[in-house]
């Protein structure tokens, strides 16, 4: 008696040896990809959408407006696939949004925002306070831990200690930035007494020239030593505040001044620009980016083990050092759950299955589960994709599937080896047969309401495009 064959089933069942390889191949390349694999809580997606801010100082917000927002907005809506362009203009201040086509390549967008700008700066203002910037929005930029200090310390020694974590961590090749807020930024004062400065028949561009020209390292070429040739330079950068008051300034007479006859040095803080603190107390926080791409939980263990090491054999010991804000955390847990899942799920199908079908067949069931889940990890870095929770989460809606085709084949199989004359290799050749269209014809409609995801537009689509 003739029966249904699918071809594939039946080559492995031939081949059983060659499956089992195969499995085990596929089970070491999943465990390698997962163990490799990026984790992140959220999956990195490139957003279009750009900041240009601009600060001209003292103009009123009707004035901002019409001498910068207006020329520039002019000059970016040539640009092809914006979206859209919104705008804020404020006292001193303008913000301008352009938001492109999701399609559009975000490097060609920046560049085409950038030469706009150039563009369109011959009609701003001589002089601006803040030339016109272009700042990217992109999510991979937020912090993935806080690193806050405090003590009985002031923010001066605090800021040494930041400035040491921050150059320790900045080394590591998955970490993009470490900034820096609540600390005071050192500024060398030259408060100038305009009286005296008058008298003395000297300008302010005439200072502002004279300090610039003193605080020079230049190259004075090469001269030679016998059979070697040294490179001479000249070193006139200034290192302290009292140099500073003997530089010597030539006043409109031709006479020499010196520019503490005329100035007040003083080695101080630049305005505060930046406050942080915890738990009501003042600290100086370290936030820490990753490089977009890069493992969440390695860049965040990475920089809290030279947060640990610096601790332990640097710092003194009553430096308080508390991390906040760690992202990794999160991700650990969404990952935890993922293989609880997967395990329980596994344990579950078993459980449910062994008082229907036996011990046996409830295994085979069981076992589509994690070996599902290490092929899906296998491929993966082929998709470009990491582990996120989209993924996961569209992992976890896989497995339902998986399941439901393996009992349905497991059931049917052990049917023809009960009930029939058939060897267990004949009988698996004709159950396989005979349902593998309903079943793939199954799998097909149940995977069919998700194939429109892949199609949708917009910052959401590109957001979700990772579940079908």
């Amino acid at each position: 008696m003739s029966f249904k064959e699918f071809r594939l089933s039946s080559i492995s069942i031939s081949n059983r040896t060659s499956v089992y390889l195969v499995t085990v191949l596929a089970t070491l390349i999943g465990i390698y990809s997962y163990i490799t694999l990026p984790k992140e809580q959220f999956p990195e997606v490139e957003i279009p959408i750009f900041n240009v801010v601009t600060i001209y100082a003292g103009a009123s917000p009707a004035d901002v407006e019409n001498l910068i927002t207006r020329p520039l907005e002019q000059e970016l809506k040539a640009i092809d696939g914006v979206d859209e362009i919104s705008s804020i203009s404020k006292q001193a201040t303008s913000i301008i949004i352009i938001e492109f086509e999701t399609e559009k390549d975000k490097l060609v967008a920046q560049q085409e925002v950038n030469d706009a700008v150039d563009k369109a700066r011959s009609e701003l203002p001589r002089v601006l306070t803040q030339e016109p910037a272009v700042e990217d929005f992109n999510p991979a930029d937020q912090p993935i831990l806080n690193i806050n200090l405090s003590g009985n310390f002031d923010l001066v020694e605090l800021k040494q200690y930041a400035d040491e974590i921050k150059d320790q961590i900045e080394s590591l090749s998955s970490i993009n930035e470490v900034e820096i807020v609540g600390a005071l930024e050192r500024e060398i004062q030259v408060n100038v007494d305009l009286t005296a400065m008058n008298a003395r028949g000297v300008s302010l561009n005439a200072i502002s020239g004279a300090i610039a020209n003193k605080n020079l390292t230049i190259s004075s070429g090469q001269i030679e030593m016998g059979d070697m040739e040294r490179s001479v330079r000249v070193v006139g950068e200034i290192s302290s505040p009292e140099q500073l008051e003997d530089i010597i300034i030539t006043n409109n007479r031709g006479e020499n001044v010196y520019l503490k006859d005329i100035a007040t040095i003083t080695d101080g803080f630049a305005d505060r620009e930046s406050y942080a603190r915890l738990n009501g107390e003042p600290v100086i926080t370290l936030n820490v980016k990753k490089k977009s791409g890069e493992n969440l939980i390695d860049a965040s263990e990475a920089s809290m083990a030279i947060v640990s090491e610096l601790q332990e054999t640097q710092f003194p010991d009553d430096l308080n050092i508390t991390i906040t804000g760690d992202q990794s955390q999160d991700t650990k847990d969404s990952v935890s759950n993922l293989f609880n899942t997967v395990i329980l799920g596994f344990f579950f199908v078993v459980i449910v299955l062994m008082f229907i079908m036996g011990v046996q067949n409830a295994v085979f069931v069981g076992l589509a589960i994690p070996l599902s889940s290490l092929i899906a990890f296998a491929v993966m870095p082929l998709m470009g994709f990491t582990i996120n929770m989209v993924v996961l989460f569209a992992l976890i809606l896989g497995l339902g599937i998986v399941v439901d085709n393996a009992i349905v084949i497991v059931e049917n199989i052990y049917r023809y080896v009960t009930t029939s004359e058939y060897s267990k290799i004949e009988a698996a050749k004709r159950a396989a047969g005979e349902i593998a269209l309903p079943v793939i014809t199954g799998t097909l409609t149940t995977i069919a309401p998700f194939v429109p995801l892949l199609f949708w537009t917009g910052i959401i689509g590109k957001f979700m495009i990772f579940l079908p």
